[in-house]
């Protein structure tokens, strides 16, 4: 994994809305496991749960499963406080588990993973965090994640000193891939109904594909970066991991939109749609859309993989749904994005830069600085495991002197000129990959991207397909997604296996 390919900076668990006041159960068992958030606004309806069994359903299934997979980091000992609020006001509309690197003003702590930040007080809610509670989230916990979201050294993906080593629950040595690791394990195993993560390059899409959920990487500046410990403004981008495309965009209609902290929302806010994205959830969403395929280096797989015959056939799936793939495109800079963009330099600039300002924000802290931080590290090099794993990128990030602006130029131009070409040519709708492959190109342009479950491998490892688009194609990918899900239907249940 290359230094910058699965960064992020943010991880929430939502458990689910409650769009409608709840009554006392009169008996009717209702099934919580892999259930949507459509099944919870029925139940809640049809007084077959509150937010309190919910909210206990959830926290037992923490308890028992927490210890092996490692994907919650802290859950909030007022949970069930609020969900007995929730169910008597009678007028919640959503209950959900938050688990993560964004900043909740309560008793849990927003730590990156890291003990330097252990004690940390933040000023107030991530942006993204005051929606949800204005929607009746109930804020369950917080998810683990690759420590500095895999931006400190040559940790494994999905470790952190605070949690450990999360596990992917399919194949639990298999990598769980990060950084937004714990949202991705938690929602996939029932931890949680929906989640967040954010990626800054790989962080949301590759977690949902290895982990056999829905991922959305929104248009940057489509939800607020406020109170996300940050990499890089220019890449941050906050999105939900669900199990299914209806759930996740449940959840990104409540997250999207303007916030004064955050500048980027101003002009992206003007993408969303009248009337939300849930109006994009059609079936037969694939009708007329024009699907770019890139075979190289997207779909070059290992020998005995089943994956060539795999893809060849849901090609086959998005024809019959009525899109037209343009096969064997090129992206004419993917070599230079892929080897020698400056991506990476550009971050640990960027990362210093940001993360002071973070930090000398929060109203208390044990660091106030990055240099703070590799102090303590230093000091506290056993509980950081340091000799195992190092601090190099930090060290890299310290070692800057401001960000360099023809780097940046570079960046910009390899997006309009490779990606952004790409598209408007071939006049597409969605480039298709496999599993997290895109991330780069969509990293450095703030493009889009969904990423849907599409099979597992032969030792039982999820895989993923993305559809990719240009900013603010949200209602196009959502209804290439959804059609494609609601086609193939290939999520199923965590297996386990060593």
């Amino acid at each position: 994994m290359s230094i910058h390919s699965h960064v992020s900076t943010l991880f929430l668990l939502l458990l689910v809305f409650l769009l409608s006041g709840t009554n006392a159960v009169k008996g009717h068992a209702f099934p919580i496991k892999e259930a949507t958030v459509h099944d919870f606004h029925m139940a809640f309806k049809q007084n077959k749960l509150t937010s309190r069994l919910l909210v206990e359903f959830y926290l037992g299934e923490i308890r028992k499963l927490n210890p092996i997979l490692r994907g919650v980091i802290e859950v909030n000992p007022d949970a069930l406080l609020q969900a007995d609020k929730a169910d008597y006001e009678r007028k919640a509309k959503s209950a959900e588990s938050l688990m993560g690197y964004i900043a909740t003003k309560d008793k849990m702590n927003t730590t990156a993973g890291s003990f330097a930040l252990l004690k940390s007080a933040v000023p107030r809610d991530a942006g993204v965090v005051t929606r949800l509670r204005k929607a009746g989230a109930i804020i369950l916990g917080k998810a683990s994640m690759s420590e500095w979201a895999g931006f400190r050294g040559n940790c494994p993906s999905g470790w952190s000193a605070r949690a450990g080593q999360g596990r992917n629950p399919y194949v639990l040595s298999a990598t769980p891939c990060g950084s937004s690791s714990g949202s991705a394990i938690s929602v996939a195993a029932n931890l949680a109904a929906v989640t967040l993560g954010t990626e800054t390059d790989g962080s949301i899409l590759c977690p949902s594909h290895v982990n056999s959920v829905v991922g959305i990487k929104p248009t940057l500046g489509l939800t607020s970066r406020a109170g996300v410990v940050p990499i890089s403004p220019r890449q941050d981008s906050v999105g939900p991991i669900c199990r299914t495309v209806s759930d996740a965009v449940e959840v990104l209609d409540v997250i999207v939109g303007f916030d004064h902290r955050d500048e980027a929302t101003r002009t992206t806010s003007k993408y969303i749609p009248r009337g939300g994205y849930k109006q994009f959830l059609k079936a037969n969403g694939l009708k007329g859309k024009r699907l770019g395929i890139v075979r190289n280096p997207f779909f070059i797989f290992e020998n005995g993989s089943v994956l060539p015959q795999v893809f060849e056939h849901h090609f086959r799936t998005l024809r019959q749904g009525g899109a037209i793939l343009v096969d064997n495109l090129e992206i004419a800079n993917i070599d230079v994005i892929f080897g020698s963009s400056g991506e990476g330099a550009a971050l640990e600039a960027e990362f210093k830069i940001f993360l002071n300002a973070y930090l000398k924000e929060l109203v208390a802290s044990p660091v106030r600085t990055l240099s703070d931080v590799i102090a303590f590290n230093n000091k506290f090099s056993h509980l950081e495991k340091i000799k195992e794993y190092g601090q190099d990128i930090l060290l890299g990030a310290e070692a800057t002197n401001g960000i360099n602006k023809k780097t940046l130029l570079k960046l910009a131009s390899l997006s309009k000129n490779g990606f952004e070409k790409l598209m408007k040519e071939h006049k597409l709708d969605a480039l298709v990959t496999p599993g997290s492959d895109i991330r780069h190109v969509l990293a450095i342009g703030g493009f889009p991207g969904i990423s849907v479950p599409a099979g597992y491998d032969n030792k039982g490892i999820p895989f993923g397909i993305c559809f990719g688009g240009l900013k603010g194609s949200e209602p196009k990918l959502i209804e290439i997604a959804y059609s494609f899900e609601q086609a193939t239907k290939i999520r199923k249940p965590p297996s386990f296996k060593p």
